[in-house]
């Protein structure tokens, strides 16, 4: 296929030594006559990151963060000066593997205007072994790794190379830079986290479809940078009250699923035999639609952790 623009966006937050291993790999694995460029955020690093930025030429351009904003912001302002057709976000913590870029841009050209944001199949940096291949909502509502074995991430690439996922992870992903505009980015609201889940969601609802390129595949150190992880359970309460309906139905078949295997050591215990008996010809895809039964429970295990988060955290303003 001929190859389009791309904008690669890289928030940096010290980790030099990472960076300069990203970024070199990005170099020695895109297409010869890809049109690029790459945009590096500096979100305020303290190592030495500011002074090796200043030994860039082109191809790559430079935003200095006058002070530490966050990833969301962090990528906002490189994309707000973007000229690709497509945005490449990337961590600054990858290690990027020959002939990952080429099935994310297959996947944009296999969908045009219903794509919405494409991820990959991420492999642990020290180890090799599968991180995560998307995210799906759990029986609790919260998203989750997708963690597939990964014999199976290869087989099924095969015949289906695509693959439907209610999210992916900003730390590889693309994006057409009109829908990237209508979506007008990532939510800065978040903090260092649920800001590319939140993002999925509002690609979703106006009727792009996110997938996971599986035949793109890359190594992650999964969060090296200090604080990365601080704010997880705030940013996942105001994940959960802005988009909780979506969240019911996402989750539902987790929901059954593990409503099932709950009582299944002995199902007279079964609350609801009706439900039951449904439940199980749905998991079996014997049955389209959820049983009605499910969302109820589904909602309640959402409430549940809405209701510790309040305790945890107060009310959250302007979710």
């Amino acid at each position: 296929m001929s190859h389009p623009s791309v904008s690669f966006i890289v928030p940096l937050y010290n980790c030099l030594p990472l960076t300069k291993a990203m970024l070199a790999s990005l170099r020695a694995t895109l297409p010869e006559d890809l049109d690029y460029e790459v945009i590096l955020v500096d979100d305020g690093s303290t190592d030495g990151t500011r002074q090796w930025l200043s030994t860039l030429s082109h191809p790559h351009r430079i935003v200095l963060n006058e002070r530490n904003l966050g990833y969301g912001a962090a990528t906002n302002r490189g994309a707000a000066i973007a000229w690709g057709e497509y945005l490449c976000l990337l961590n600054s913590d990858l290690i990027l593997l020959p002939g990952w870029l080429e099935p994310m841009l297959e996947a944009h050209e296999c969908l045009r205007s219903r794509a919405g944001i494409i991820g990959n199949v991420q492999l642990s940096a020290q180890t090799g072994a599968l991180d995560h291949a998307g995210i799906l909502i759990n029986h609790k509502g919260k998203p989750e790794h997708i963690r597939t074995p990964l014999w199976r991430i290869k087989l099924a690439n095969h015949y289906k190379p695509f693959r439907r996922v209610p999210a992916v992870t900003g730390a590889c992903v693309l994006v057409l830079h009109d829908l990237w505009r209508e979506l007008h980015g990532y939510d800065e609201s978040f903090v260092n986290g649920c800001e590319d889940v939140d993002l999925c969601l509002r690609a979703a609802v106006g009727g792009q479809r996110n997938l996971v390129a599986l035949g793109s595949v890359v190594r992650h150190h999964v969060s090296p940078s200090p604080g990365r992880k601080r704010l997880d359970e705030a940013n996942t309460y105001r994940l959960t009250l802005r988009w909780r309906d979506a969240l019911v139905s996402l989750g539902i078949r987790r929901w059954c699923r593990h409503h099932f295997e709950t009582h299944l050591p002995e199902p007279r215990d079964f609350p609801d035999p009706s439900l039951a008996r449904q439940v199980v010809l749905y998991l079996l895809r014997l049955r389209r639609m959820p049983p009605a039964g499910a969302y109820p429970g589904m909602g309640g295990a959402i409430d549940v952790e809405i209701g510790r988060w309040r305790e945890m955290l107060g009310e959250l303003p302007n979710p």
